[in-house]
């Protein structure tokens, strides 16, 4: 298998799995709870067409393969299998062209956030998907679609992305969409790819979209004394039309370990925390900082009037401590054992009674369950302490239906992978999971791209 792959890209551009070039890292992704597997190998293209040979190699095959970014996923899409070859598009890392007149960046898959949001940095635009690790590639972010804090303003992946180049399950090489907003000629394949997991098509380049960069922002920070008066909120605070950046919730167990473990100085007094229950923290940006200011007391004044214990604007420094905090909330809750750490996505006006179902399923399986979401667009993140594997995955499965059940879906933006999929084939519409087979089908006949990953 080495030497095939090796014909069809290089010397030094394969190696078989558990060799010391083909690293621990290979086997797993951060999704907890879940076995890593050592592939057969691993194969590292260099180009679309490298990647094009590899397919059709494993396509003829029936070798399955499994596309991997940074691995900062948490669901365990990029976990491969025994008898597989993961593709690591660790050296498709380059970043094509930054159109500033169209305002799109063109990157190869294996492209970080970092780089790309450094690269935009100095044309002052800016790419706004930041789903909290900058380490993450854009080839990762379009597998799963990734969100993030600032989905309120933004959106998701998906709603930026405009093309891609693609590989199908057959070797065959697409594209999709280009360096414009809107099309109508035939099926959109672009959307189709867009948080299927690697399961439709390896993406070997995607054209995104990029907006000005904004030069000044404000982080407001208000307690709340329960969380239905913090969350009620939101709803009024989009009406506003000040277009906030970042609506955040964090509950107060979260925003106690953040503090703990990122040296948080955020002025709030002892006698507000002890009767908080949880926070919302509201982040503006602008162009222009008279507006700034002026949605800033907008904001404040709204808050205030909603019943917050207290309103403080951040610092610039500790705004961005903050919400640096808020971002390794995933690190802090496995550092302080997490047996599992999910992703629910309810209508934003739901959040607080869907977190009462939670908490009533919490306690009918002795179960602790905390954490902090995107409250501008309802999406919940949640920690997870049950030792016990038959209990907890009766309280998950509990709180997906909960949030299925008031509208919502099982995933906002960790996708499904396979720590995910018996939950999605139990609450799922069977009528769309067997249209999403057809369409596997339609782009992968012979099953070869991750499979295992979304279905069985």
């Amino acid at each position: 298998m080495v030497a095939e792959l090796e014909e069809l890209t290089g010397p030094g551009q394969v190696a078989p799995g558990g060799s010391p070039e083909a690293k621990d890292d290979y086997t797993h992704d951060e999704a907890l709870g879940l076995t890593p597997v050592t592939p057969q190998a691993v194969v590292w293209p260099e180009d679309a067409a490298q990647t094009s040979r590899i397919v059709e190699w494993a396509n003829a095959r029936s070798v399955p393969l499994t596309a991997r970014g940074s691995g900062t996923g948490l669901a365990g899409a990029c976990i491969p299998r025994p008898d597989g070859v993961v593709v690591a598009f660790d050296r498709m890392h380059t970043i094509v062209e930054i159109d500033t007149a169209n305002q799109v960046a063109v990157v190869q898959p294996g492209v970080t956030l970092q780089q790309l949001d450094e690269a935009t940095g100095r044309e002052g635009l800016v790419y706004p998907v930041f789903p909290g690790e900058q380490s993450a590639s854009l080839g990762g972010n379009v597998a799963t679609n990734a969100g993030g804090m600032r989905a309120v303003k933004y959106g998701v992946t998906r709603h930026q992305v405009l093309g891609l180049q693609a590989v199908l399950g057959t070797g065959e090489m697409i594209r999709t969409g280009g360096k414009f907003v809107k099309a109508t000629a035939g099926y959109d394949l672009t959307q189709l790819i867009i948080g299927s997991e690697g399961t439709l098509a390896l993406v070997t380049e995607a054209v995104l979209r990029l907006y000005p960069r904004p030069t000044h922002t404000a982080t407001v920070l208000a307690p709340f004394a329960s969380l239905p008066a913090c969350t009620g909120t939101v709803p009024d605070l989009i009406h506003t039309g000040v277009g906030p950046l970042m609506i955040e919730y964090i509950d107060v167990v979260t925003m106690a370990a953040l503090a703990g473990t990122g040296d948080l100085e955020l002025g709030v007094p002892p006698a507000v925390q002890e009767q908080a229950v949880a926070y919302l923290v509201v982040v503006l940006e602008s162009h222009h900082e008279d507006r700034l200011q002026e949605d800033t007391a907008t904001v404040a004044e709204l808050l205030a009037g909603a019943g917050a214990l207290d309103i403080y604007v951040l610092p610039a420094a500790a705004g961005a401590q903050l919400i640096s905090a808020r971002e390794r909330a995933f690190w802090v809750a496995k550092a302080a054992g997490a047996d599992d750490i999910i992703d629910v996505v309810v209508p934003r006006a739901d959040i607080a009674p869907f977190m009462e179902e939670v908490s009533a399923l919490a306690a009918a399986t002795s179960s602790w369950v905390s954490g902090c979401g995107h409250a501008g667009d309802g999406n919940v993140h949640m920690s997870v302490f049950q030792a016990d594997p038959q209990k907890r995955s009766e309280v998950i499965e509990g709180i997906l239906r909960a949030g299925v059940g008031r509208g919502g879906a099982i995933s906002g933006e960790h996708g499904i992978g396979i720590g995910k999929r018996k939950y999605l084939a139990a609450i799922e519409d069977p009528a769309k999971l067997d249209l999403w087979r057809r369409i596997k089908t339609a782009f992968d006949p012979n099953n070869v791209l991750n499979p295992g990953a979304i279905f069985e």
